[in-house]
């Protein structure tokens, strides 16, 4: 979760803590692998810290900590207890991508969906100035988008399990009503079980960013990345952004 002033209050604040039934951890490992691949692949040197940027309830994070040392933020303070106990040997700091500045380096920064919450070029570029600056020349950035303006196509997902006694079961639609802006709806519909039996529903709006290919390229030039795109597994670009500078020589 990202900029308070697009916060979808509800999943990641008063719901956090049914995050752990909605999205199990093992459902990360192949992206998790990937952006592995790429932050090896990418960095001069061997990368060894990372800070996640949007690290929501840790599930990415609970595959990379094999290999890197890794720092993880949030705006929400519940997400972040969620990730805490999943991943109690990592770093977690609250903050915004869009003003974080820990006065650190680190070797690489990643950025999964989380960056969809960004709904303005000047609130993705901002984001994406936050990377670099705590990228260490020589690193690389790394940002997984669910969506570009140039593919995203509506459509409906369901999905959920049960864990103990309590269960949850969801189905999201995404849609875009307006082509022509920087915006499109995630809207969410949780049916939660309780322990004694009891149901309710709950509904959840998300309003994410959708934006060309070619403004990430450009946000990426600015901030002072060297950019490329990659396909990852699912067919999504993701985009990997080099910090030249005295590491490479």
């Amino acid at each position: 979760m990202t900029h308070e002033s697009n916060a979808p209050l509800r999943l990641y604040r008063e719901l956090a803590a049914w995050w752990p039934i909605l999205s199990d951890p093992a459902d990360y490992a192949d992206e998790a692998e990937f952006a592995r691949k790429l932050f090896t692949e990418s960095c001069t040197a061997p990368a060894r810290t990372i800070l996640e940027l949007g690290s929501g309830g840790g599930n990415n994070a609970s595959h990379l900590k094999k290999q890197f040392d890794m720092t993880l933020t949030d705006l929400s303070p519940e997400m972040l207890e969620v990730s805490r106990s999943l991943n109690p040997e990592c770093e977690h700091v609250q903050g915004d991508m869009l003003a974080l500045r820990l006065d650190r380096l680190f070797d690489g920064v990643f950025v999964h969906d989380a960056v969809g919450y960004m709904t303005t070029e000047d609130d993705l570029g901002s984001a994406i100035v936050t990377a670099h600056v705590h990228c260490r020349p020589g690193g690389a950035a790394i940002f997984m988008p669910d969506n570009v303006r140039e593919t995203f196509r509506s459509d409906t997902r369901h999905g959920g399990r049960d864990d103990g006694d309590r269960a949850l079961r969801y189905i999201e639609w995404s849609w875009d009503p307006d082509p022509d802006d920087t915006t499109y709806i995630s809207d969410m519909v949780y049916l939660l079980r309780e322990g004694d039996g009891q149901t309710r529903i709950e509904h959840d709006r998300h309003v994410c960013g959708l934006f060309p290919r070619e403004t990430w390229l450009k946000l990426l030039r600015s901030a002072g990345f060297e950019p490329r795109i990659v396909i990852d597994q699912y067919e999504r670009e993701v985009f990997v952004g080099k910090r030249v500078g005295e590491a490479d020589g």
